[in-house]
């Protein structure tokens, strides 16, 4: 499913909009953005008739959408029932986010936990096996993507990533720039490292990939155990004028979701500076 543009989006309603999901889309055209990430952080609660609309409104818009499952997920939890919770919620997304006729929900994996890595990634593969197998069978075609994590703690680094994607089918990586910086702990800032991210992505996954992203981008405050908080682009140390260089030359298409606190202003940054390079 390649995107024809590279697309700038807000993670949620514009701060700037009237309240509600409509009015949001609404907004972005006022604002020259070009998508929406719908954010269920909260959990899914939205009802099939104002998904519909969602659908309707995006589509005589322009605008792409993409969902972000909820913050409480574990794939690889002890439990066995926080696990299928888990798992629930995956699939809870990627419905909705179907019905709303979006390309692909993203979602904070796992936690290595007291797991081995390996052990971990084999937690969470079969997971996700189990879901896109669920979803295939419902004739559901939204792409699940976890996304790049901003801790150590946390499973989801790049190499993880790719190799899920190489193993499942309807799996792809979700980039989170910021989060990649932070988890690396002030590395992965230049346009030189950026370039080879894209690369890597190329080397193991085709060069299809470049033209179907899923990224987000932010400020980031980090430590030495990773990411913080996020922060507006111009207020950290986020290389984001070396990054829009990069996508430019790359030729990158697909979502970039920005998740600095000022969602909108950020995504107009990020375009005007990507435009300017």
């Amino acid at each position: 499913m390649s995107y024809s543009r590279l697309c700038f989006a807000t993670a949620g309603i514009p701060l700037s909009a009237k309240p509600g999901i409509i009015s949001g889309i609404e907004r972005l055209k006022e604002l020259g953005l070009d998508g929406m990430e719908i954010e269920f952080v909260r959990g899914v609660r939205m009802s099939d008739e104002l998904a519909h609309q969602v659908r309707a409104t995006a589509k005589a818009l322009g605008k792409e959408l993409t969902a972000h499952a909820p913050y409480y997920i574990n794939l690889n939890s002890a439990g066995k029932e926080k696990q299928k919770a888990s798992e629930e919620r995956i699939l809870q997304t990627a419905r909705k986010l179907h019905l709303c006729g979006g390309r692909s929900a993203t979602f904070h994996a796992a936690y290595y936990m007291k797991a081995s890595k390996e052990a971990a990634y084999a937690k969470v593969k079969d997971s996700l096996k189990r879901i896109t197998k669920i979803l295939q069978d419902e004739g559901n075609k939204v792409e699940i993507r976890p996304e790049l994590t901003g801790k150590p703690t946390q499973w989801g680094d790049i190499d993880e990533l790719i190799r899920l994607s190489q193993e499942l089918e309807q799996v792809l990586p979700c980039i989170d720039f910021a989060h990649n910086h932070a988890r690396l702990k002030g590395k992965f800032n230049t346009y030189e490292e950026f370039s080879e991210l894209f690369r890597k992505l190329e080397a193991g996954l085709g060069k299809e990939i470049l033209s179907n992203m899923h990224m987000h981008l932010a400020g980031i405050n980090y430590s030495e155990k990773g990411e913080r908080n996020h922060l507006n682009l111009q207020e950290s140390d986020l290389n984001y004028k070396g990054l829009m260089k990069a996508l430019k030359d790359f030729k990158i298409k697909g979502m970039l979701v920005s998740e600095s606190p000022n969602i909108e202003g950020d995504s107009i940054l990020a375009k005007k500076t990507y435009n300017e390079v």
